[in-house]
């Protein structure tokens, strides 16, 4: 390897000089140098982070990674890494590119690699498969550049990423015909760019890496092994911080990112299903200076509207709700920072209560001309905010269920499967994925700038690879059939289920899927399956407190009460399927329904990862 560092390389021509500074036409962007782009405290900060997982001196560096890093730069501009997901923002696609290369880093460092082999051998590779997982991370995301932008240049003429980097200004759009999982076998087209011939000639003498490296550049995850399960947790991670929050995104973020689902969502139920203004039962009150809606029924609502609309990630605790809401600039924080206000509401007619509420800014919902008439009494803000951050009335005791969404906290499992469990009571970031977030997350503020902070998600353990359906689409904001609009029951249940995965909106067959095909036949994950559908109708919370019973579960004796799932020999509802990964294995538990096509209109193959126990 130390050839490739004392290997004299051809000088580099300077590129050419930038014209001169003068207004650009609107719509259009300059490009940037890698130094311009990577100049920014938070990218400097990561390219930190990257070194110090590397052992390597800083010569050798900025050969194998700092090199590749401003190719990269280059390349991606400012471009986002996506339209409506995560990093939907300019720039987005180099921060993502930054991120997952750390924590991909991060996750290298608990691996001692390639597996199996003896302890001198490991050390003699310990640097080039350090470098082939940075790579790989890298260039993961590399093709949508080639297969989902259409770039155009200042003279009219369409650029493409093969011509090398961008030298004169430019304008992007989203492609509309583009493929969702085309940008995986565009990576090819690519990859030479930013590797050279002298660091995949280093590559390539080392054969248990490099098969892995090309199965990941083409795409197949599925066949890389431990390396493609490193990017694959990366890469979630990533995303999960970004979609935690930042404030100073909020309202230039794309119109179909999620910050702009929030606020639209938001903006939704307050022209069709809150009640301002109410003598009593009110769902918020519009003040001169603020719009105050109680807290809970607010984020009940906001997160069953857009789980309806098939947006992901939206938690299911709502202390994390208020956070991400006040994360994207969305509330106003009391004088010690919190998301939730405790206030006395005082109508005219002399009706007093007291609240937890949201408070927003009234012209983030209205224009001037739309605004609704002010509240004819009082709200009375409280010297202090209440503990009680689940949002429910301050007079009324509550208690915090925190649910598991659609991935669950793992506990050993005692089959003989020798896996894990779902645990029904809590989510979970393995130690490794916390570190990992914190290493970036704990400068969020000093870097940007911004006094920003960011929420890290759940991150999966392993994946489970959708190999058996179509890619998952956010569905149009269609009206919901009256059909659905019934009250909740196992039947409302059954047919929730079969629209959901009709329209995509209910992905199958995927690491966090709550419905799988196995045994030629439909299996529900239980409890995960049960709580999605409580939280996209909040009206089963009330029927479920009236039995004293979690909402998931009171979802769930209705749907065994119909008979529709097939039970074991023993008389048990519930089966165990294993879920066999690259290198580890879990269990799941759920339930097997006796005919498929109670939900699936046409039957997909089993998943080829799952096996019932």
């Amino acid at each position: 390897m130390l050839s490739l560092f004392q290997r004299k390389r051809p000088p580099v021509a300077a590129a050419p000089s930038p014209p001169p500074a003068v207004d650009l036409p609107k719509g259009l962007m300059r490009p940037e140098s890698a130094a311009s782009l990577l100049a920014t405290p938070r990218r400097q900060k990561l390219l930190e982070h990257i070194w110090q997982r590397t052992s390597l001196s800083r010569r050798q560096f900025a050969t194998l990674y700092r090199a590749p890093l401003e190719r990269y730069a280059e390349l991606v501009q400012a471009f986002p890494a996506s339209e409506a997901h995560h990093h939907a923002y300019p720039g987005g696609m180099l921060d993502h590119g930054l991120e997952i290369v750390a924590y991909a880093l991060k996750l290298r460092q608990s691996h001692l690699l390639p597996i199996g082999a003896s302890p001198e051998d490991q050390a003699a590779q310990a640097e080039a498969w350090t470098a082939a997982i940075a790579y790989a991370a890298l260039l993961h995301d590399i093709g949508k550049v080639a297969v989902d932008l259409h770039v155009e240049l200042a003279d009219g003429s369409t650029w493409h990423p093969w011509h090398g980097p961008l030298r004169q200004p430019y304008r992007f759009r989203y492609r509309d015909d583009r493929e969702y999982r085309l940008h995986s076998a565009a990576t090819g087209l690519l990859y030479r760019q930013l590797l050279d011939r002298d660091l995949l000639d280093w590559l390539s003498g080392y054969p248990s890496l490099w098969a892995p490296l090309l199965y990941v550049l083409a795409g197949q995850y599925e066949h890389a092994g431990v390396l493609g399960e490193l990017v694959v947790q990366a890469d979630r991670a990533s995303v999960a911080q970004e979609l935690g929050g930042d404030p100073a995104r909020a309202m230039s973020a794309p119109r179909h990112a999620l910050q702009r689902k929030l606020l639209d969502g938001l903006r939704y139920l307050l022209k069709e299903e809150l009640k301002l203004n109410q003598p009593e039962a009110s769902d918020g009150w519009l003040t001169d200076d603020a719009l105050w809606l109680v807290s809970k029924t607010v984020s009940d609502k906001l997160r069953a509207h857009l789980l309806s609309q098939g947006v992901d990630g939206i938690p299911a605790n709502n202390t994390t709700v208020f956070n991400v809401l006040q994360d994207h600039g969305m509330l106003q924080p009391t004088s010690d920072g919190k998301a939730i206000w405790r206030a006395t509401v005082t109508t005219s007619s002399g009706w007093s209560h007291s609240f937890t509420l949201l408070r927003l800014a009234p012209g983030l919902i209205w224009g001037a001309d739309e605004r609704p008439s002010p509240f004819a009494g009082s709200v009375e803000i409280h010297a202090s905010t209440p503990e009680d951050a689940d949002g429910a009335p301050a007079t009324m005791p509550t208690a915090v269920v925190e649910p598991p969404q659609q991935g669950q906290q793992a506990t050993p499992c005692r089959s003989s499967c020798g896996g894990t469990v779902p645990r029904h009571s809590a989510q979970a970031v393995p130690d490794v994925m916390e570190d990992m977030l914190a290493m970036v997350d704990s400068d969020a503020s000093s870097l940007d700038g911004q006094g920003e902070k960011r929420i890290s998600g759940q991150i999966p353990d392993a994946p489970l690879q959708a190999t058996t359906v179509a890619p998952r689409m956010t569905p149009d904001p269609t009206p919901v059939p009256s059909s659905l609009a019934a009250s909740p029951s196992g039947e409302h249940f059954l047919e929730w289920l079969k629209l959901g995965i009709a329209s995509r909106r209910l992905i199958i067959n995927d690491a966090k899927a709550l419905v799988h095909t196995v045994g030629e036949t439909a299996y529900l994950v239980s409890p995960g399956v049960f709580q999605r559908y409580a939280q996209e109708h909040p009206q089963v919370d009330a029927l479920a407190k009236q039995e004293k019973q979690p909402n998931w579960q009171w979802v769930q004796k209705r749907f065994e009460k119909l008979g529709q799932h097939r039970k074991q020999s023993s008389g048990l509802n519930i089966w165990m399927c294993k879920v066999a990964g690259p290198r580890k294995a879990r269990c799941l538990h759920g339930y097997l329904l006796e005919n498929p096509l109670t939900v699936f209109s046409e039957v997909p193959p089993n998943n080829p990862y799952l096996s019932i126990e």
